[in-house]
């Protein structure tokens, strides 16, 4: 749920509409509106697609870290 509020946050802020980002991100509005809901059967490509055209970057890191 953090990372679906975290997209809608951002989204909001950068002033873009579900539509508008989901037609960039080349998704489905569905699929966003799930997304931002916190739904946590989404598809990571998609996701990382999502984060990309809003301009979000993504850092993992192994337990060592």
């Amino acid at each position: 749920q953090t990372l679906g509020a975290l997209i809608r946050n951002e989204r909001k802020r950068q002033k873009v509409t579900q539509v508008e980002l989901a037609s960039l991100a080349g998704v489905g509005v569905r699929f966003l509106r799930e997304l931002e809901k916190g739904k946590d059967s989404c598809q990571l490509g998609l996701v990382l697609c999502v984060l990309s055209t809003l301009g979000v970057s993504v850092n993992a890191a192994t337990r060592e870290q």
